[in-house]
C-alpha cells in the first residue's frame, strides 16, 4: 500500500492507494467537514464523476502530567509510555496512604471516599476533553477503563462541578474496570486518581487508563471501537533517607524499666537483711507490674530510715529510666535544629527499640511528597505506634509482613535495614543511594529477612538492593558494624566500619606508650575543648586493664574472626558502592563472643552504632582506658572524624542500651527531608 502526499492534485485509481484526510478543528455540527472527490479519465480534464465526502471531527483527548511539571500537559505525543529520565515522560502516582481526617479509621486509600479538600491533594489529576456535536455522545459511548489486572491498584474520583469534595463518586477501582462517561460539545471531565498498592514482585507500579469511543449502530450486536485513547501512571516508589540528608524530627522512647529496678532493690533488701520489705515489694510489683511501681517501693524503702539503703534505692530509680539518655538525645537534637518526639512508656509499653520497629521514607510525585513510615513485622510492644502516632496528615504508613504464622526474626528488625548515599559504580549512577540488608549467608540455615519484606524493597527499583552477612553478630543488624556520616570532600560522606585490628592497634600504641596498666570501663574522663562528653562513671561492670585485654588470647582470636567477617562485608561494599579505601573510616570496636553461638557482642559501647544529625554525632560512650585524663577511644574517633566538620557529643548509653545488645542508633529513628533529586530522573533502573 503506498501513501500519497495530499499535496499531489491527483493520484491513480488503484486498489493499493490510500488517502488520508484529516481535520484540525472540531465540528460544531454534524458532517460540517465535507471533501468532494472528482474521477477522471486518462487525459481528460472533465470529471465523468463526482462525490462528496462527509466529515465530522470530534476531538477526545485522556491527559495528565506527562511532562512530569506540577500540571496536567495536553498533546504531550506518545502518552502511552513512561519513560525514565530528566528528559522522559509519564504521569505519577501517589498511593494515598496518609490519613488526611482524623476520624478515619485506615488509610486515605482504604475506602472510596474523598474526605477532604488535602485528601484531594494525594491525588493526581486527570482530564478527560471532549469536543464536538452534541449528537455523536448521544449516538456513541464514551467508556473510561482499567484492566482487571490493574484496577485493584488504583481508583478513580470524577469531580461533581459545584458539590462538595465529599460527593466526588469512585467510577474506577477495585469494584469496577469501566465508567460511561456524559460526553458534550465542548467538555472537560476532571478525575482524581489515587494509588491503592506500591509497586511490589506482582506490580511493576504501571498502570495505564483508556478511554475509548464505542458506536453501537444495533442493539443486535456489541458496540464498536471507533477511537481510543490512553495515558500511563507510574506509581512512585517508597524511597529510604541515609545519613547524609537534613533531620527532620528524631524520635526517642522513654523507658522506665520497673521490673529491672525491682529484682535489684530485692537483692539489696536480701543483702540487708530487710525479709518484711522483701516481701512488701513482691506483693506490691505482683499487683502492679508498670511504671508506677518505682515510685510505690522507692515509698516503702524510705520509711526504713535507712539513709544508706535509701540512697542506693535512689540510685536505682534513677538508673532504671532512661531520663538521662533522652535528655543527651534533645540536647543533640536542639544543636542539629530539629524536632524530637519522645515515644512515652504508655505508647512504648517497655519496648525502647525503636529503630527496629520502624523506617521512615518518603514519596513524591512532581506535585506533592510525604513522608511514609515502613513498619517492620517485628510486632512487638511498638507494632501500635507507627500506625496510631505517626501516621496522618501528609504522613503515609505501609506495612508487609506474611500472611502465615510465621514468627520473625531479628533479620525482620529494621536495624537491619540502612540506605548508603548516592553513588556510582563503573559508570552507573545510583543518585539515591542503594539499600544494605543483613543477612544470614555463611551459615547452614542461610537464614533471611522475610521474602515478602525483602520482594518490596527490590520492587521500588530505585535503591537496588545490596545483601551483606550479618551472621556472625549476636543480633544480626548491618547498624552494628557500619554507618554513614557526611563529609565535604570526595563522594560527600565516609563510611564507617567497626574494627577490632584497630582497636587492637590503638591498645597496643598505649600499652607501648606506658598506660598498659590503665583500665577499660573506668568511666571518668572531663569535658574536653574539642567535644561534648556526657560524662559518666560505671558500678556495674569489672574494669580491666589495657595489658590484660591484650593478653586474652581467646578474645584476640575471637575478634581476628569477627575482623574478617568484617572485612568480607568491606569488599562487598566497596565493589557494590564503587568505594575505595580512602571513602572509609576504620572505628576501634573489638567484640566478645557469646555462648553457645560464638555470634559477636559489642565488648564496649559500640561507637559505630551512633546517631547522625548532620554534621552532629551522637556517639556511644565507650568509657575506654583514660590517658591523660581523656578516654583513649573517644580521642581516638574524635581525631578521625572532626577534621571532617563533624562534631562528637559521646552519650552514656551503657545501661539503658548497651546491656541489652542496643546503642544510641538501635534507640532513636529519625524522619529526614528527601532527596533533592526526582526519583523519575534516573536512568532506568
Amino acid at each position: 500500500m503506498s501513501m500519497i502526499s495530499s499535496l499531489v492534485t491527483g493520484w491513480p485509481l488503484d486498489v493499493g492507494v490510500e488517502v488520508i484526510v484529516t481535520m484540525h478543528k472540531s465540528s460544531w455540527r454534524l458532517n460540517d467537514g465535507q471533501v468532494t472527490i472528482s474521477y477522471y479519465q486518462a487525459d481528460e480534464e472533465t470529471p465523468m464523476a463526482t462525490a462528496v465526502l462527509q466529515l465530522t471531527c470530534v476531538e477526545i483527548s485522556l491527559d495528565a502530567d506527562s511532562s512530569r511539571s506540577g500540571a496536567v500537559t495536553k498533546r504531550v505525543a506518545d502518552k502511552r509510555r513512561w519513560t525514565w529520565g530528566p528528559e522522559g515522560q509519564g504521569a505519577i502516582l501517589l498511593v494515598n496512604c496518609d490519613r488526611d481526617w482524623p476520624r478515619t479509621k485506615g488509610l486515605d486509600c482504604q475506602d472510596d471516599k474523598v474526605e477532604s479538600e488535602e485528601d484531594l491533594k494525594d491525588m493526581s489529576v486527570m482530564i478527560l476533553t471532549t469536543r464536538g456535536p452534541a449528537e455523536i455522545f448521544k449516538m456513541c459511548q464514551l467508556v473510561l477503563h482499567v484492566s482487571a489486572s490493574e484496577n485493584d491498584k488504583v481508583r478513580v474520583f470524577q469531580a461533581q462541578e459545584g458539590r462538595d469534595v465529599s460527593q466526588y463518586k469512585a467510577v474506577l477501582g477495585p469494584r469496577n474496570t469501566s465508567h460511561e462517561v456524559k460526553g458534550s460539545r465542548d467538555q472537560e471531565t476532571v478525575f482524581y486518581v489515587e494509588g491503592l498498592a506500591f509497586p511490589d514482585v506482582d506490580f511493576s507500579g504501571l498502570v495505564s487508563f483508556h478511554v475509548t469511543l464505542l458506536e453501537n449502530p444495533s442493539k443486535k450486536f456489541p458496540a464498536t471501537p471507533i477511537f481510543s485513547d490512553s495515558v500511563v501512571f507510574r506509581v512512585a516508589p517508597w524511597i529510604m533517607t541515609p545519613n547524609t540528608l537534613p533531620p527532620r524530627t528524631v524520635y526517642v522512647c522513654s523507658i522506665s524499666d520497673s521490673y529491672e529496678f525491682v529484682e535489684e532493690v530485692l537483692e539489696l533488701a536480701e543483702s540487708r537483711g530487710y525479709s518484711c520489705l522483701v516481701e512488701a515489694v513482691e506483693e506490691l510489683h505482683r499487683e502492679c507490674e508498670d511504671a508506677s511501681v518505682v515510685a510505690d517501693v522507692c515509698r516503702l524503702v524510705r520509711r526504713t530510715n535507712d539513709r544508706d539503703f535509701v540512697a542506693a534505692v535512689s540510685k536505682l530509680a534513677r538508673e532504671s529510666k532512661n531520663t538521662d539518655f533522652v535528655g543527651a538525645v534533645k540536647e543533640l537534637t536542639w544543636k542539629a535544629g530539629c524536632a524530637l518526639t519522645v515515644c512515652e512508656g504508655e505508647k512504648n509499653h517497655g519496648d525502647r527499640w525503636i529503630q527496629d520497629e520502624m523506617e521512615i521514607g518518603y514519596v513524591q510525585a512532581p506535585h506533592k511528597g510525604f513522608p511514609v513510615v515502613f513498619d517492620s513485622p517485628r510486632n512487638r510492644e511498638l507494632k501500635d505506634f507507627p500506625f496510631k502516632d505517626l501516621l496522618g496528615p501528609d504522613f503515609g504508613y505501609v506495612k508487609r509482613e506474611p500472611v502465615t504464622d510465621e514468627v520473625a526474626s531479628q533479620l525482620d528488625s529494621f536495624g537491619n535495614l540502612e540506605v548508603s548515599p548516592p553513588v556510582t559504580i563503573r559508570g552507573k549512577a545510583y543518585p539515591l543511594g542503594r539499600i544494605l540488608i543483613g543477612s544470614y549467608i555463611s551459615r547452614a540455615e542461610n537464614r533471611e529477612m522475610f521474602k515478602v519484606v525483602r520482594d518490596f524493597l527490590y520492587a521500588q527499583k530505585v535503591q537496588s538492593p545490596v545483601e551483606l552477612d550479618s551472621d556472625w553478630l549476636v543480633v544480626g543488624h548491618v547498624d552494628e558494624f557500619l554507618t554513614f556520616v557526611p563529609a565535604p570532600d570526595r563522594k560527600g560522606f565516609r563510611l564507617l566500619l567497626a574494627s577490632p585490628t584497630a582497636c587492637y592497634k590503638l591498645l597496643k600504641q598505649k600499652e607501648q606508650e606506658g598506660y598498659g596498666e590503665a583500665l577499660m570501663f573506668e568511666g571518668e574522663d572531663e569535658r574536653s575543648s574539642h567535644a561534648t562528653l556526657i560524662t559518666g562513671k560505671l558500678e556495674t561492670c569489672n574494669q580491666v586493664k589495657i595489658k590484660s585485654i591484650l593478653a586474652d588470647q581467646d578474645l584476640m582470636n575471637s575478634n581476628e574472626y569477627f575482623q574478617k567477617c568484617i572485612d568480607w562485608n568491606r569488599d562487598i561494599l566497596k565493589e557494590e558502592l564503587g568505594l575505595t579505601e580512602e571513602d572509609i573510616i576504620d572505628i576501634p570496636q573489638l567484640f566478645t563472643p557469646e555462648e553457645p553461638s560464638g555470634q559477636a557482642a559489642a565488648y564496649f559501647p559500640n561507637m559505630v552504632n551512633m546517631l547522625v544529625l548532620e554534621r552532629h554525632l551522637g556517639i556511644p560512650k565507650p568509657f575506654g582506658p583514660v590517658v591523660n585524663r581523656q578516654c583513649c577511644l573517644e580521642k581516638e574517633v574524635r581525631q578521625l572524624l572532626e577534621p571532617l566538620g563533624l562534631s562528637c557529643t559521646f552519650i552514656d548509653d551503657y545501661k539503658a542500651y548497651h546491656q541489652k545488645h542496643g546503642e544510641i542508633h538501635c534507640g532513636t529513628n529519625v524522619c529526614r527531608q528527601p532527596f533533592s533529586f526526582k526519583w523519575w530522573n534516573m536512568t532506568m533502573p
